[in-house]
């Protein structure tokens, strides 16, 4: 029978034909051993080295014959990598016997050092007796410009969000009053409380005074985070007092917001928000003021009176200013006694998550059931409640307590304005 073309490549059968294709084995073998693409090593139990192949002594530049039998493992090693070796890689491979991908470096002929990593495994006799131990070494030097690279990143990244931070704080600074006006006969004090240092908010207040004997305040919500929401913050803010100035009617001031805020973000992003606007006027000689409130949309205002009792006041059916061409504003007028304190806030607190300030067995005091994990309107209601009758400073003391129990709760950034008229039978509740 005549042979195939692949027959022909085929070593042939018979004695020269057997050894021809042994010794293309061996010499594979012995090739493939000395020219790796790792690094081989074998050493005695002591660490001296027996063998080594040719792809490592390329790396570190040494001639076989000044290694074998003359050097150990540990001396091809940093100074470093010798304290590890001796305090952990050799005590773990006797415990374990093998121990892989350590990262060590290496130390070459001309000094340089070689990041590498080095797996290791003890081979043992027939009677299970250790005989040496045999070294593979890979190079990491990609793997090091790798990492260093990482790590050169991660710090660019750290160092551009510190400075996107206090871009952060200067702008949402500019937002907010630097102080509130002093009005004569009534306590004053607020908080702003910021939800993540990354993103500008949206919440908003100030105290101003329009005429003798009358103050304008105000506090809203912009809808949304980041430069969008600040650029309508800004915007909202400086119509308020420049529309107070022009009429201080509280309708009229949030009537003109809502339609500087229609006519500049009517297109394809339209912009709003929550606000309410208090008119302030001293009114006689008891030491009270006429407060009439105008509200957009916005959450009630909490009155607690100087008797104990505290209600929110009612301003139903307002709407949210900028969303329509004309929106309908909810008002009330009362009186602020001595003893009173009145409290305005943004929905960041009444929305905030309190299932992780509590647990199902100690649930916290005051949260809605029926609002699920959140803290809700009936809660701060009986927050309110607890705490009259009291004092502006006191009621913001409390509330930044109040936030700081529900931690990472507190999800959107939250503004609260009170203001209280000072009893005068006593001193002020501190």
């Amino acid at each position: 029978m005549s042979r195939t073309d692949g027959d022909q490549d085929r070593p042939r059968a018979g004695a020269d034909g057997g050894q021809t294709f042994s010794a293309l084995l061996e010499d594979s073998a012995e090739d493939l051993y000395e020219n790796a693409p790792c690094g081989y090593l074998s050493t005695l139990l002591d660490g001296r080295i027996a063998k080594v192949n040719t792809t490592l002594l390329n790396w570190l530049g040494h001639r076989r014959g000044d290694l074998v039998d003359r050097k150990y493992f540990s001396d091809l090693l940093t100074v470093g990598g010798r304290l590890y070796h001796e305090t952990h890689f050799a005590p773990l491979l006797r415990m374990r016997g093998e121990i892989s991908g350590i990262a060590l470096e290496m130390k070459a002929a001309d000094g340089t050092r070689l990041p590498v990593l080095v797996t290791s495994t003890v081979k043992t006799g027939g009677d299970g007796q250790p005989l040496l131990i045999r070294t593979t070494v890979f190079d990491a030097r990609d793997r090091r410009a790798y990492e260093n690279e990482l790590l050169r990143a991660r710090q660019e990244s750290d160092r551009e969000r510190e400075r996107l931070q206090q871009l952060t704080a200067t702008l949402q600074a500019t937002l907010l009053p630097p102080t509130l006006a002093s009005v004569p006969g009534l306590n004053v004090a607020a908080h702003y409380h910021i939800a993540s240092a990354d993103e500008v908010g949206g919440d908003f207040y100030d105290l101003f005074p329009l005429a003798p004997g009358t103050w304008g305040l105000f506090l809203g919500d912009v809808c949304g985070k980041g430069a969008a929401a600040a650029a309508v913050t800004s915007l909202a803010r400086y119509t308020l007092r420049a529309a107070a100035v022009y009429d201080p009617d509280p309708a009229a001031v949030l009537g003109n917001l809502n339609t500087v805020l229609n006519h500049e973000y009517n297109g394809h992003d339209p912009r709003f928000c929550t606000v309410v606007f208090g008119l302030l006027t001293a009114d006689g000689d008891q030491g009270a003021f006429r407060i009439t409130l105008a509200s957009g949309g916005h959450p009630p205002a909490l009155l607690m009176r100087a008797d104990g009792s505290a209600d929110y006041l009612p301003t139903p059916g307002g709407q949210l200013i900028g969303a329509l061409p004309h929106a309908h504003i909810a008002t009330t007028t009362f009186s602020l006694g001595p003893g009173d304190t009145l409290l305005l806030h943004t929905d960041g607190l009444t929305e905030a998550h309190t299932a992780e300030a509590h647990t199902a067995e100690a649930p916290m005091a005051g949260a809605d059931a029926g609002d699920g994990d959140r803290y809700g309107y009936e809660a701060l209601l009986d927050f309110g409640r607890a705490l009259a009758p009291t004092t502006a400073e006191h009621t913001i003391t409390a509330i930044r307590e109040l936030l700081g129990t529900l931690g990472t709760g507190v999800d959107d950034d939250t503004a609260v304005l009170a203001v209280s008229v000072p009893r005068p039978d006593r001193e002020e509740q501190q």
